[in-house]
């Protein structure tokens, strides 16, 4: 019965493997990752340059962007213990250079909504190229905050007198 399934599968496989055009398969992209566009997705006022220019100015206005738009009262209001953390975050500019399929990793579902919500926001770019064509770039960025330990004011007096005396 095994023998049987797995040649099923190869044949189901190889038929199709070898149904498609070839030359379809040859310049059509899906989607190619950031870290091998060779022309990379361009944000709104980076300079055209070479692609190694605009993908440094991608990731610091996307990181920029991200960190004046994220809502740290959020964080604040979840109280969670100190400690530096982590949101992952993976998206797609499309053909079209809107941001699509945001989706988000982290500690808290309300820190994953608010990454999701920062990163969709963010404005349309000049699509990116490969091999002459306009294709989708996946893109993958890392949200790190630190909660420090918080000091109370009670605390605070406290050394104030100590001080003093």
């Amino acid at each position: 019965m095994s023998k049987l399934l797995i040649l099923f599968i190869f044949i189901l496989s190889f038929s199709f493997t070898f149904g498609q055009d070839e030359n379809k398969l040859e310049t059509e992209y899906v989607d190619v990752p950031f870290a091998i566009i060779e022309r990379a997705p361009i944000y709104p006022g980076c300079k055209v340059g070479d692609n190694g220019a605009l993908k440094k100015c991608m990731s610091e206005r996307i990181d920029a962007f991200v960190s004046s738009n994220f809502n740290m009262k959020l964080i604040d209001s979840l109280e969670l213990p100190p400690d530096i953390y982590r949101i992952s975050v993976q998206f797609k500019i499309d053909k079209s250079g809107n941001v699509v399929d945001v989706r988000a990793r982290a500690t808290h579902p309300s820190i994953e909504e608010e990454a999701i919500r920062v990163v969709s926001s963010l404005p349309k770019f000049t699509p990116g190229e490969q091999k002459g064509e306009t294709v989708g770039v996946i893109y993958a960025i890392p949200i790190l905050f630190e909660v420090a330990p918080k000091i109370y004011k009670e605390d605070s007096k406290k050394s104030k007198r100590k001080k003093r005396n």
